[in-house]
């Protein structure tokens, strides 16, 4: 499968917001985009965050940021896109939304289970993690309510699962979504919510590329 290979820290400049590739990192002060908040470039210093763009350009690095942020190529994203609008029931940026966040990889992140969305795909394929019981290593997996995702018992010794259970004590989580840190169980309890889980992209502006 295909992936993006541009460097992740020139992926947020370009972008001008924390995608949060590289997990911890990304909060502290080595952050590339808190040092240097520029596009990439031998011209971006002096560039800045680039001049007045067209409405095609804005629409592009909204499209652009999505992907980036999920870790999709476009044939992946489209797709979801196509699906999205599909859909009969809901709006199409709500749809859209959904199929994103209900990815397995992306609840894994969510949770707090691996730093970043790369590398809860990564821990996925390597079969690292079950769903009601039963392996599953699809990244992609659509989540639905009452699904509950576990560690797989010979993968709890993995140094990124050492003492997790104290490391979420203090994570934020999405009110669509439960953590029994006894078990180190998450459990879907709803659905993402565009209200209160603000995207940091503009799904309008999305839907009108694709529209044209």
């Amino acid at each position: 499968m295909g992936r993006d290979l541009t460097q992740k820290c020139k992926q947020c400049r370009r972008e001008g917001v924390k995608l949060m590739l590289k997990g911890e990192r990304c909060e502290s002060t080595k952050c590339a985009l808190v040092k240097r908040n520029y596009i990439p470039g031998v011209h971006g210093l002096k560039l800045g965050r680039g001049g007045r763009m067209s409405g095609y350009g804005i629409q592009l690095r909204e499209k652009q940021k999505a992907k980036r942020t999920y870790r999709l190529m476009e044939k992946q994203f489209r797709n979801y896109f196509d699906k999205a609008i599909n859909t009969k029931a809901g709006e199409t940026g709500e749809n859209l939304f959904n199929l994103l966040e209900m990815r397995m990889d992306n609840v894994v992140y969510k949770a707090g289970f691996c730093g970043s969305r790369d590398f809860a795909k990564q821990a996925i394929g390597h079969g690292a993690f079950q769903v009601n019981g039963k392996k599953l290593d699809i990244p992609s997996y659509q989540m639905k309510v009452k699904d509950k995702i576990t560690i797989r018992p010979k993968n709890l010794k993995m140094p990124q699962f050492i003492d997790l259970a104290e490391k979420l004590k203090k994570r934020q989580l999405p009110e669509w979504l439960a953590v029994d840190l006894k078990t180190l169980e998450i459990t879907v309890i709803g659905v993402p919510n565009l209200q209160k889980d603000i995207p940091s992209f503009d799904l309008k502006a999305i839907i009108e590329f694709y529209s044209k």
